[in-house]
């Protein structure tokens, strides 16, 4: 059983069900249906939201424990959700498929983040959104969750340069929020927050 599986293996819902709030601050930009690649989803949470708001939404994630329970919620809500098992490390999606793809504390190892963001980037049709929250790497100054190691922690310059001459950045942001994301994410965070857009 691999980290997430074992982090997903008990009962209740690790980040909740509800979902991220920038991400609901930022779903305005899709029109329904839209079709909508949520790498990293985990349990479910925001994938399912999504899939409540009328898009497409293909789940991807590592762990076949959260996928199982993403379905589950799915099922709960009376949504269709598409789930991938596979690494992101390797991963790619199919060029132009998706209308969005939405990163919520989707944190990858340095060696592969970049290449990995490039393969995702290219997964968007022309004038497609990618957004995305990680924590920042002064989240190591908080206890609200995240990677204890800084090369999995996001700054809005690394983001910049990962999706060069593929997105456009309309939203560039770090600061300090409070998390309230089931017992996984909670209390005060500093957090890096961006928004791009598939270029033409």
């Amino acid at each position: 059983m691999n980290f997430w599986d074992q982090r997903y293996s008990g009962p209740d819902y690790k980040y909740g069900t509800s979902p991220n709030t920038f991400l609901r601050e930022q779903a305005d930009r899709l029109t329904p249906p839209a079709d909508v690649l949520v790498p990293g989803d985990g349990e479910g949470r925001n994938g399912v939201w999504l899939a409540r708001q009328g898009h497409r939404v293909t789940a991807v994630d590592y762990s076949e424990v959260g996928l199982k329970k993403a379905r589950e919620l799915a099922a709960s809500h009376g949504v269709a959700l598409t789930t991938i098992l596979a690494d992101l490390g390797e991963w790619s999606p199919p060029p132009a498929a998706f209308d969005a793809v939405v990163l919520i504390y989707t944190h990858l190892p340095g060696a592969i983040r970049c290449a990995a963001h490039r393969r995702l980037a290219l997964g968007l049709r022309p004038g497609g959104w990618l957004v995305l929250e990680a924590f920042h790497p002064a989240q190591l100054a908080h206890t609200s969750g995240g990677p204890k190691d800084p090369d999995m922690l996001y700054t809005p310059e690394m983001l910049a340069g990962d999706f060069a001459g593929l997105l456009a950045p309309v939203l560039s942001w770090e600061g300090d929020t409070a998390l309230s994301e089931g017992p996984g994410h909670q209390g005060p965070a500093h957090v890096t927050r961006w928004v791009g857009q598939r270029l033409r």
